[in-house]
């Protein structure tokens, strides 16, 4: 799995940093998205999957 984000469209919601927080994590001064790990261990593949699901902007984007 190949994880990318589309900075522009993050809405700073921040559900992937709630559900993925070893993958995903926001900037302080506006709650942009900051992807920590573009290819995550197995073990993270069902959060990332759902926080694709969840974002609001759909500004994350899985390649598997």
């Amino acid at each position: 799995m190949k994880i990318t984000v589309d900075e522009e469209k993050c809405c700073g919601a921040g559900q992937c940093v709630l559900i993925a927080p070893a993958v995903f994590d926001q900037r302080d001064d506006d709650g942009i998205v900051i992807l920590l790990d573009a290819e995550p261990g197995e073990d993270q593949h069902a959060a990332v999957r759902e926080t694709a699901a969840v974002c609001p902007a759909g500004a994350i984007v899985l390649d598997e």
